[in-house]
């Protein structure tokens, strides 16, 4: 069990990180934080750089068995963070507003537990994943070459959830997170004097059919099978000047699906009606692709360790509201064989939500959570 000690020794960590926020794929300086830290902890191997900033920490046992990892991410929100917290944010505009420094936090706290007594056969890997908040962090992990030696078998995270209560857990098998990924469109045509527009060619009425008709490729509705959401995000027109008919537009649309082999038929969709739009008006269009999530989808044996632990604990769970909309990159790790999956732990009813400028990580569940992973840990490696 953590000491009292080893509970201050972790706030201070977790509020250090929260007063440098480095936003996805310019985390290097959170890294070097994680490796100085990892250092005291004695990890048999430290593999750094992987996907980008990523750091893992591997810990062996002296008998073969089974690879088990556990992830938190490195990155943050490009939000600025509104508190009188001696630790708020030291960076403007960026802030650690999804509680990513916690579940750093959590693999610090399961880092000394295992530096105290090595689980009893196969390995650990402590996996510092950069880059989940635009989606591209763990597939650039899983493709880096070095991955391949500590590829797992189970993989584990803990995402912190506002609006559950305090240490209630939501769990489930099957999937839990929607696929999702950004489309920007972009309409080229001609500028033109604004006292002369019919010398140019402008994408206005492009634009404008555009958006209803994108959206309404979408179905708000139940979470089922056939899930889709398509929201608009972004548009614009032109440039901010009244004499310039515009020669230009633009629109950013996230596309959401429940499964991942959804998403190429939904995407698809949107284009074919952007292309259509664009040769009817004599405008060119291209497409660029962003902030691609891959679906997250609960292993039913993965799920039963993580119930198994919490039933151990007396923390309560249920299936609470999933699945959810929002997207999460963790399910890149149940690829490929791994068995994986992702518990939300509650922080509180009237916390504040995830991405609000006024949210921050409770100390009070750094506990909690390493209780967990270490449970689950004992359950498969002894």
């Amino acid at each position: 069990m953590l000491s009292a000690l080893d509970l201050l020794d972790l706030t201070a960590f977790r509020r250090e990180l929260h007063r440098f926020p480095e936003v996805s794929r310019e985390e290097a300086a959170t890294a070097a934080r994680i490796v100085q830290a990892l250092a005291a902890l004695q990890p048999d191997q430290v593999v750094t750089g992987l996907g980008g900033h990523g750091v893992a920490a591997v810990f062996n046992s002296a008998e073969a068995g089974p690879t088990v990892l556990f992830r938190a991410e490195l990155d943050v929100l490009p939000i600025t963070e509104l508190s009188d917290a001696a630790h708020c944010s030291t960076v403007p505009g960026k802030g650690h507003l999804c509680g990513h420094d916690g579940h750093m936090t959590l693999l610090m706290g399961l880092g000394r537990l295992i530096a105290r007594q090595r689980p009893k056969r196969g390995r650990v890997v402590l996996m510092f994943q950069p880059a989940e908040e635009d989606g591209s962090g763990a597939a650039a992990v899983v493709a880096d070459p070095r991955f391949a030696a500590l590829r797992p078998d189970w993989a584990f995270s803990i995402h912190n959830m506002p609006g559950l209560p305090f240490g209630h857990s939501a769990l489930k098998a099957g999937a839990v997170n929607c696929a999702s990924q950004g489309l920007k469109i972009t309409l080229t045509g001609k500028t033109a004097h604004a006292s002369l527009p019919e010398t140019g060619v402008s994408p206005a009425m492009a634009l404008a059919r555009l958006i209803p008709a994108i959206s309404a490729l979408g179905q708000v509705g139940p979470l089922g099978l056939n899930y889709r959401l398509v929201t608009i995000t972004h548009a614009r027109l032109g440039e901010a000047a009244f004499g310039i008919a515009p020669g230009e537009a633009e629109l950013w649309v996230t596309l959401r699906t429940m499964a991942d082999g959804q998403m190429a038929a939904l995407r698809g969709a949107a284009m074919d009606l952007a292309r259509a739009e664009a040769a009817a008006q004599g405008l060119r269009v291209r497409f660029s692709h962003h902030d691609d999530f891959a679906a997250s989808v609960n292993d039913r044996q993965a799920v039963a360790h993580l119930a198994r632990a919490l039933d151990a604990l007396g923390m309560p769970h249920d299936e609470g509201d999933l699945p959810m909309r929002a997207s999460e990159d963790f399910g890149r790790f149940g690829q490929g064989g791994t068995r994986s999956a992702m518990v939300f732990l509650g922080v509180g009813q009237d916390h504040p939500a995830l991405h609000n400028p006024d949210y921050d990580f409770p100390d009070a569940l750094i506990p909690l959570g390493v209780q967990i992973f270490h449970r689950v840990m004992c359950d498969l490696l002894g």
